[in-house]
């Protein structure tokens, strides 16, 4: 179905490079965020228990990318965005917000410094629009801000034997890019930014590169991964990955009536680094206490409480599910939710109301998986 913009007139579903491979591969494609998207190939269980036995590769090119340089680009992200930007040199990255005066979130993103005057933010795709006019409409004269979505293809490779299957594809040291490090370099022969990222909780690499390059690539990573248990894999392992990680998903458990200490992300903001957007309602927040807060939990018995479904105390809603699903790692229904902050302690007995049914659960603390290092 075609996507309705705010003027009425229909918007064109966007196709990733990678279009084709997929529908060769027999994916089963969805609409997501305005791109179709694959979702699955063999099985959402099968991908996922591959991620985090050998690997999986990721299409995730519906992200966006805004390039931000100029003399004045690190005080203006530090200004945008709370994390310390100031912190970063080239070839580091770092996860952080956009943020409004609330101190509530617009968006979740990466801010890769690429050089000492230019940086590339790595945003949602579904707000990737509102993301690009939210952050030209605060920049100096100093500070050029541009829509870089489609000079990039996103490949994620992720699994314990990602660098196993990458090094002999690349030119670069991949045991020198710690996390959150990215390099330039060739892959394939083809000019690509290597990041040590991702949205799983696996070892892994993201890699950047021309669009025009991307098919090829994904045809060689696949090939070269043949013999370790590579598979592609589509959105739906990519979520019940994140979720086993807790990484928060915009729309779920983090968006705009949500702050960063609700949220469990504290550790993102630098309050002591300066002014930002949202600063002030972030230290009045942080002064009077939080009144709830996002914790994991574990279904006890059979059920899975999913996004919306109602988190009760003495039989009455006092908080919501933001996500939820049957974990192919540990064998259960796990989710995350919004408690009050009395409830949030693990072990914590809590009841879910799923179709109109109790459902018994205790609070878990985050992460549920945690990779060997």
């Amino acid at each position: 179905m075609p996507l309705t913009r705010c003027d009425g007139a229909e918007a064109p579903i966007k196709r990733t490079p990678l279009y084709d491979c997929h529908r060769q591969a027999g994916a089963k494609l969805v609409e997501f965020a305005g791109w179709t998207m694959p979702v699955q190939y063999a099985g959402v269980i099968d991908e996922h228990r591959a991620v985090r036995s050998a690997a999986g590769l990721f299409d995730v090119s519906h992200m966006g990318q805004i390039r931000v340089s100029g003399d004045g680009a690190e005080g203006y992200l530090q200004r945008l965005t709370p994390n310390d930007v100031t912190r970063l040199t080239p070839g580091r990255a770092h996860y952080s917000a956009l943020l409004n005066e609330r101190g509530t979130y617009l968006d979740d993103l990466l801010v890769y410094r690429l050089a000492p005057a230019e940086f590339l933010l790595v945003v949602n795709a579904a707000n990737a629009e509102r993301d690009l006019r939210w952050a030209a409409s605060h920049a100096e004269d100093s500070v050029e801000v541009v829509d870089a979505s489609d000079e990039y293809a996103l490949l994620a490779l992720q699994g314990p034997r990602a660098v196993e299957i990458l090094a002999p594809l690349s030119d670069t040291n991949l045991g020198a890019i710690g996390y959150y490090r990215f390099a330039r370099g060739r892959v394939a022969g083809r000019p690509a930014l290597l990041s040590r990222t991702g949205y799983t909780g696996e070892d892994g690499f993201e890699i950047y590169l021309a669009p025009e390059d991307a098919p090829a690539l994904w045809d060689r990573l696949l090939e070269a991964g043949r013999g370790t248990g590579l598979v592609p894999a589509g959105l739906g392992a990519r979520d019940t990955l994140r979720l086993e990680a807790g990484m928060a998903l915009y729309g779920h458990e983090i968006d705009e009536t949500t702050t960063p200490w609700e949220a469990g992300l504290d550790w993102t903001v630098k309050l002591e680094a300066g002014e930002f957007i949202g600063r002030q309602a972030l230290v009045e927040q942080r002064a009077r206490g939080i009144s709830r807060r996002l914790v994991g939990f574990e279904v006890e018995g059979r059920g899975i409480a999913r996004q919306g479904h109602p988190v009760l105390s003495a039989g009455s809603a006092v908080g919501a599910v933001t996500s939820g699903t049957w974990s192919p790692t540990f064998g259960k229904a796990l989710g995350m939710a919004y408690v009050p902050a009395a409830l949030a302690e693990a072990g914590t007995p809590i009841v879910l109301e799923v179709r109109g049914k109790p459902l018994a659960g205790k609070v878990r603390e985050l992460p549920f998986y945690r990779r060997a290092l």
